[in-house]
């Protein structure tokens, strides 16, 4: 979505569902002019974690007004396997999200973009980000950038949003596997079952993390 040009643009870059046994992780980005800066504040944007599906969702069409341009890539479940599973180091999770980062970036049209780091070392994943841009801009990475900057909470709605969308279409499919989280007890009853029919994960399982490790074992008793 493209909105008409109003002076230099500011972006911010973030994710959603790193974390998640399942789905797509989304990466989103959102670029504004300094005035949009102030209307994204005046929305109340925040970390999309600090907000209920329903705030962000009644969110969401606000920042589309606001925002020039918002865009989002999302990487499946099997191009994030082969590098946890097959990747050098320095070349896994972090750094595959770092060049899904700099094809958002260079879709924004943004002077300079702020982006929400995964990687423990903030300088480490900018510099990957900028390494791998074929637009010129200046690329700011900081811990807690969702919460800090208003660009990067907006992103973080979007790739939120969006996320929760395809999985949305994925539980109408395959049945109520719960949020997709390790934590959550009936995302771990549902693939328990599963695994208990001798069946292998399905596609839109990731099956590197060791998650499945674990539970296989705590059926087995290994």
């Amino acid at each position: 979505m493209t909105n008409g040009p109003r002076g230099p643009l500011i972006g911010g870059v973030d994710e959603a569902g790193r974390g998640c046994l399942l789905g797509p992780l989304v990466v989103a980005g959102v670029s504004v002019s300094k005035g949009g800066v102030k209307k994204l504040k005046e929305l109340g944007v925040k970390d999309s974690k600090k907000l209920s599906a329903k705030q962000r969702d009644s969110l969401y069409p606000e920042i589309m007004k606001v925002a020039n341009k918002v865009t989002w890539a999302s990487i499946a479940p099997e191009e994030i396997d082969a590098v946890v599973f097959r990747g050098k180091k320095l070349r896994k999770l972090n750094y595959l999200e770092a060049l899904y980062f700099a094809k958002v970036i260079d879709r924004l049209g943004a002077e300079k973009v702020t982006v929400d780091a995964s990687d423990v070392l903030p300088k480490r994943f900018g510099k990957d980000i900028a390494g791998n841009l074929e637009a010129r801009c200046r690329v700011l990475a900081f811990h807690k950038a969702d919460r800090d900057f208003p660009v990067v909470s907006a992103a973080s709605i979007i790739a939120k949003v969006e996320r929760d969308r395809q999985v949305e279409l994925l539980r109408g499919s395959h049945g109520d596997f719960g949020s997709g989280y390790p934590s959550d007890p009936v995302t771990r009853s549902f693939f328990s079952d599963w695994m208990r029919r001798g069946e292998p994960l399905p596609g839109y399982v990731r099956k590197s993390w060791k998650t499945w490790v674990k539970l296989e074992q705590s059926l087995t008793g290994a």
